[in-house]
C-alpha cells in the first residue's frame, strides 16, 4: 500500500510543476495581440467562382484566430445562377448596418460627386489661362511641394474615391478580428490640404474599434500653417495626437519618435501624402494578428502629382519589392515560384523587400527586431535595412527554444493612395550623403561577403558612416541567417555580381572617355553616350556576365541597328535585361574590341568622344578598344 502511495504522490510532484509552466505558456502567447478566434469554421472546396471565407451558418467570418496563416486553405467559391442561368458574383451582406467609422462626432460635408477631384478622377488646370496671382499660386505650390499644390487646394479634404478592390475582397468579412491599429505619420512642411486628406482617409474609411490612434509626427517644421492652425484643427479629431520634434530629426529617428508613444497592438507606418481606400485596414493588420512575426505592406497605388487621379490596377498586375547593388528598391513581377505558391491571388504575396513608406508591423515585434537604425540620417536605406531583417531575422518562438522566420508580404486586398515625387523638396545636411552613409551601414551589417559588390560601385570610398558595433551586436543576439542564405531562399532572381567575367568601367583605349549611361528603369530605350572617365563609378560601372550582357542590375546594353539599314541608327541604347541573348549579347574580345554577333559589330568611341557607335570592327583603330577589369574564371563565371 504504501509502494502505490508514493507512487501516485510522485506522479502528482511532477504534473504540478509541468501544469504550470503550460499555464504560463498559454497565458503569454494569448497576450501577444488580442484576437476573438472564430468558432466552428468549416472548410468547403468548389472548383470555379468568386471567394469568401467558410463558416457555419454561411457566416464569413475570416480572420478570428489564428485563421489567417490557412487563408488559401478556407478560400471557398461562391457563385448562384442569375435568371438567364449564367454564373454571377454574390456579394454576401457581411452587417445589417454600416461600420462605424473612426470619427463618428464630424459631419463630413454633403459630398458633390461631380466636384474636382471626386471618384479620384484627375482635376486639370490650364495654368496659362490662369491670372497672373493664381498662376503664381500655381507654381509656387509645385515649387514648394514638388507636387502640384494648387490643384489639391481645389480637391475637397474628403474627397470620394472608388472601391478599387478585387470582387473578392469585398466578400472577406473581419468580424472577429480585435487587433487595434496605431497609425504613425511623420511629416516636415507638408502641404495643408494634402495632410488634411490623409488623416481624414483614415478616419472616414476605418472600422472606429480597430483604431487606437493617429500619431502625427512634426519632424520641425517651419510653416505657419503647421503651427497653431494645425493644433487647433487637430483637437476635435479626438483620437489624432500631434509629437512635435525639438530639432529636424528626418523620417526614421521621427518614426522612432511616434512609435514610442503608441499604445495600440499594431504600429501602421503611413507616409503624409497619402489616401487610405475603403477597407484598407483590416487585410493589413489581419495577418500579424495571425502571426505576430508577419510584416505587411498594402497595394502602394499612385495618385498623379499633377491632376491628383488615383491610379490603380488589377490583382493579377502585382509587383513585389526587389532591390540593386546601388542598394536602391526597386519593382519586380511576382516570380513564377511564388505564382505557384500561392493558391488564390487574394493571397498575400511574398516580397524580398518593401518600398518602407506603407507598413504594419506587431508593436513587440518591432521593438523585438530592434526597430530602426538610430544611426541612420533622415531617410533612404532603413527600408532595405528592415527587410534583410524581418527575412534574416524572425522572432524566438514562445512555446520552443528555436527561431521562428519572419515574413515580409503584400496583402491584396489592401489599397493605400501615394503621391509619388519626382523630386525631394526638402533641405539635407549640407555636406553629407546620407543616402550612401545609409546604404553602406546596411552593407556593414548585413551583406557580409556580398557587401563589395556594393563598394565596387564606387572603388570603395565609403566615406563616414558612423558606429554599427551596436547593430552588428543585434544581428548576433537575434541569431540571423546569412545573406547568401537571404539570397537563395528569398531572392534566388537576384543577379549576382560574382558571376560576372568582366566588371567596372569601360575605358576606351584611344582616350580618357568611358561608356556612361543610367540603367535606371524610366532610362530604358535611351542611348549610352561617351563620357569623361571619373572613376568614380555610378553611371560608368558595368558588368559582363557570363551570358554576355553588358549590364548594371536589371538594365543591359542593347543594340538592334545597323549602319547599312536606313531605318535603323548605331546607336546602343538601355533596354530591360532579358536573358534570351540575342541584341543583349557582346563579346569582349582578347584584342580588347566589344563585339555584337548578331549584327558582327563592334563597339566605339565617336571622334567627338561624345557618342557611343557601331561600326565594323577596326582592329588597328584604338577608338574600338576598350579597358575593362577582366575577372578570372570559375565556375561560377564561365561563359555560356
Amino acid at each position: 500500500m504504501n509502494i502505490h502511495i508514493r507512487r501516485y504522490l510522485f506522479r502528482f510532484i511532477l504534473f504540478v510543476p509541468v501544469a504550470w509552466l503550460l499555464i504560463i505558456l498559454i497565458f503569454l502567447q494569448s497576450n501577444e495581440i488580442s484576437t476573438k478566434p472564430s468558432d466552428n469554421i468549416k472548410l468547403k472546396e468548389k472548383k470555379s467562382g468568386n471567394y469568401r471565407i467558410g463558416r457555419d451558418a454561411d457566416e464569413a467570418d475570416a480572420f478570428g484566430g489564428d485563421a489567417l496563416a490557412r487563408l488559401r486553405d478556407h478560400l471557398v467559391p461562391v457563385h448562384n445562377k442569375s435568371n438567364s442561368g449564367e454564373s454571377s458574383s454574390v456579394v454576401r451582406v457581411i452587417h445589417e448596418k454600416p461600420e462605424q467609422v473612426a470619427a463618428p462626432q464630424l459631419e463630413n460635408p454633403k459630398q458633390d460627386l461631380n466636384g474636382p477631384g471626386e471618384m479620384g478622377k484627375p482635376f486639370e488646370v490650364n495654368k496659362d489661362k490662369l491670372t497672373p496671382d493664381e498662376r503664381k499660386k500655381y507654381e509656387d505650390g509645385f515649387q514648394k511641394n514638388a507636387f502640384n499644390g494648387y490643384v489639391s487646394d481645389l480637391i475637397s479634404i474628403h474627397r470620394s474615391l472608388p472601391d478599387v478592390r478585387d470582387p473578392g475582397c469585398r466578400k472577406l468579412s473581419y468580424k472577429g478580428l480585435q487587433a487595434t491599429a496605431s497609425i504613425v505619420m511623420c511629416f516636415h512642411n507638408e502641404a495643408w490640404s494634402v495632410l488634411l486628406r490623409s488623416i481624414h482617409s483614415i478616419l472616414d474609411r476605418t472600422p472606429e474599434h480597430l483604431l487606437k490612434e493617429i500619431i502625427l509626427v512634426d519632424d520641425f517644421s517651419d510653416m505657419e500653417h503647421l503651427k497653431k492652425p494645425f493644433d487647433d484643427y487637430i483637437k476635435p479629431l479626438g483620437k489624432v495626437f500631434v509629437v512635435r520634434q525639438p530639432k529636424r530629426e528626418g523620417l526614421i529617428r521621427s518614426r522612432l519618435a511616434g512609435a514610442a508613444t503608441v499604445k495600440g497592438d499594431v504600429i501602421v507606418f503611413l507616409d503624409s501624402h497619402i489616401e487610405a481606400t475603403e477597407g484598407w485596414l483590416e487585410p493589413l493588420i489581419a495577418p500579424i494578428a495571425a502571426n505576430r512575426t508577419t510584416v505587411v505592406t498594402p497595394v502602394i497605388d499612385v495618385i498623379d502629382d499633377t491632376t491628383f487621379k488615383y491610379n490603380y490596377g488589377a490583382v493579377s498586375s502585382l509587383s513585389v519589392g526587389g532591390f540593386d547593388w546601388n542598394l536602391q528598391f526597386n519593382w519586380h513581377g511576382v516570380p513564377e515560384r511564388e505564382r505557384k505558391r500561392r493558391k488564390h491571388e487574394l493571397e498575400p504575396v511574398r516580397t524580398p523587400t518593401m518600398a518602407g513608406g506603407l507598413f504594419a508591423i506587431s508593436k513587440i515585434y518591432f521593438e523585438e527586431l530592434g526597430t530602426y537604425d538610430a544611426g541612420m540620417d533622415i531617410w533612404g536605406g532603413e527600408n532595405l535595412e528592415m527587410s534583410f531583417r524581418i527575412w534574416m531575422c524572425g522572432a524566438m518562438s514562445v512555446f520552443f527554444c528555436n527561431r521562428s522566420i519572419g515574413t515580409l508580404v503584400t496583402a491584396p486586398c489592401s489599397h493605400v493612395g501615394h503621391i509619388f515625387r519626382k523630386r525631394s523638396p526638402y533641405k539635407w545636411l549640407p555636406g553629407v550623403n546620407v543616402v550612401k552613409k545609409n546604404a553602406v551601414r546596411v552593407a556593414e551589417v548585413w551583406l557580409d561577403e556580398y557587401k563589395k559588390y556594393y563598394y565596387e560601385r564606387f572603388n570603395y570610398d565609403l566615406g563616414e558612416y558612423g558606429d554599427v558595433s551596436s547593430r552588428k551586436l543585434l544581428r548576433q543576439k537575434l541569431q540571423c541567417k546569412s545573406f547568401k542564405w537571404y539570397l537563395t531562399e528569398i531572392y534566388p532572381e537576384q543577379f549576382i555580381p560574382g558571376d560576372a567575367v568582366a566588371s567596372g568601367e569601360i575605358r576606351n583605349v584611344g582616350a580618357a572617355f568611358c561608356v556612361d549611361g543610367s540603367t535606371d528603369h524610366k532610362n530604358y530605350h535611351k542611348p549610352v553616350i561617351g563620357y569623361p572617365c571619373h572613376s568614380q563609378g555610378g553611371n560608368q560601372f558595368f558588368m559582363l556576365s557570363k551570358l554576355g550582357e553588358i549590364r548594371r542590375d536589371d538594365g543591359c546594353l542593347d543594340f538592334s541597328g545597323g549602319i547599312n539599314d536606313a531605318n535603323k541608327d548605331d546607336k546602343i541604347i538601355v533596354y530591360p535585361c532579358h536573358g534570351m541573348k540575342g541584341n543583349q549579347h557582346w563579346v569582349y574580345k582578347e584584342n580588347n574590341q566589344i563585339h555584337h554577333p548578331v549584327s558582327n559589330l563592334c563597339m566605339t568611341l565617336s571622334e567627338d568622344s561624345k557618342h557611343i557607335r557601331m561600326s565594323q570592327c577596326d582592329d588597328n583603330n584604338t577608338r574600338f578598344k576598350w579597358s575593362w577589369k577582366r575577372k578570372p574564371l570559375n565556375e561560377t563565371n564561365k561563359t555560356e
